[in-house]
């Protein structure tokens, strides 16, 4: 048995007792869900976008295949996003790193194409101030996280260039340890040991504090996320990640990881992804593997070279199965929202989908259906000051920290 799974089995047992207890047991008298989804600063912290984002199948100012899109966005009452500058894990070469670079460059570069053909309707935001300003206008943000520090370069030489281009959180893993630190899920050849964070993972903690911008430690292993909890002198944020007590897998945050998180006055953003919110049996995970293995997945990378038309294909397969065996849903998702509520309190959790890269759930499949997510809050029984913080507040709660504290060190 593994450790996460040794640990489980002592934080599962206690789970149930924990939601027990949580304040959202019944829904609240006198509250409107669509009324206050619509007072919320609605913020996503995790949409994945296609290599070819902005042009054809991959252009968010129409209406199309994407699960999120301008449209969208504004159907669904979301405020906000952070669209990722995501790069795979490669070979910590000169090569490597080059190419990883250049990947980034893409990314960067096809956001800020986004925000300017489309600036009547978004524009890029680089502050607290600014994206509050852009809701008073009436006009959707769009915000840039680095998922996966590994184009940053073996010494951070691309650091300061990212935070030009709008970065304002970076992950320092993703799948495969870097070389910054160990990841939750190394690649099968990497070491099992987790090791933490290197000297220059140790490095990119205090200087994303000097520069103000949010480090995330999605993906990161337990190591790595408890020294850089301790060590950071800023709220951190887990982008996209969930409770481990709830149900136990990698990507998943234990309890100490998330009482980490806490401690520095970050949040941890439940992400609506079905297979890290509850357990698949294993004729329906293989059901799952047949189906998408038709239309060519082989793996997380897959979803970063897909065809918009190849994703929705994917998520037609995914339905199919569904009819036999039932997705995660909204619940599901409000499941693990409750549990780090009781465990910490609700100024510590948030919302993400990780659209585009696999995430999506019964209830909650695109960005146009994110009112859901507030009509099941308001089921449980969160009040309206709750749920504004879930939503948004107490992202930027921390990110107003996060900016502070770097104005004082400066």
């Amino acid at each position: 048995m593994s450790r996460r799974l040794r640990r489980a089995s002592i934080c599962g047992a206690i789970a149930l007792v924990i939601l027990a207890g949580c304040t959202g047991t019944g829904s609240q008298p006198g509250i409107d869900a669509a009324t206050v989804h619509a007072r919320a600063i609605t913020i996503d912290t995790h949409v994945d976008i296609p290599a070819n984002f902005g042009h054809g199948d991959a252009d968010p100012g129409v209406q199309g295949h994407m699960q999120y899109d301008l449209h969208k966005m504004v159907a669904g009452g979301i405020d906000a996003a952070f669209f990722i500058v995501y790069v795979r894990q490669g070979e910590l070469t000169a090569q490597g790193y080059r190419d990883a670079y250049l990947a980034a460059m893409q990314k960067f570069e096809a956001i800020a194409a986004m925000t300017g053909e489309h600036s009547e309707r978004i524009a890029l935001v680089r502050s607290a101030d600014e994206l509050e300003a852009n809701v008073a206008a009436g006009k959707l943000s769009a915000l840039i996280g680095v998922e996966n520090g590994y184009p940053l370069g073996p010494a951070l030489e691309h650091l300061d260039e990212f935070a030009a281009r709008g970065a304002r959180y970076i992950s320092i893993t993703h799948d495969g340890n870097n070389q910054l630190g160990t990841s939750a899920r190394p690649r099968p050849e990497e070491p099992g040991e987790d090791t933490g964070l290197t000297a220059t993972g140790r490095a990119l903690v205090t200087r994303l504090n000097d520069l103000g911008i949010m480090l995330d430690v999605s993906h990161a292993s337990d190591q790595s996320t408890l020294e850089a909890a301790a060590l950071s002198r800023a709220p951190v944020i887990a982008s996209h990640s969930s409770a481990a007590a709830v149900f136990d897998h990698p990507r998943n945050l234990s309890d100490a990881e998330i009482q980490a998180i806490a401690a520095t006055g970050g949040v941890v953003q439940v992400v609506a992804f079905d297979s890290y919110l509850r357990a698949v049996n294993a004729e329906n995970e293989a059901a799952l593997l047949a189906a998408m293995g038709e239309v060519g997945f082989d793996g997380p990378q897959w979803f970063a070279r897909a065809t918009q038309a190849e994703l929705a294909a994917l998520r037609d397969k995914v339905r199919a199965v569904e009819g036999r065996w039932p997705r995660a849903n909204v619940a599901h998702l409000v499941d693990h929202v409750d549990y780090i509520t009781a465990l910490v309190g609700v100024d510590h959790v948030g919302l993400s989908s990780d659209f585009g890269g696999g995430g999506g759930i019964s209830g909650w499949d695109n960005a146009s259906e994110s009112a859901a997510v507030t009509a099941e809050l308001v089921r449980r029984g969160y009040s309206e000051a709750d749920i504004l913080k879930i939503w948004g507040g107490n992202l930027l709660r921390v990110w107003r920290e996060v900016e502070r504290q770097a104005a004082e060190s400066g």
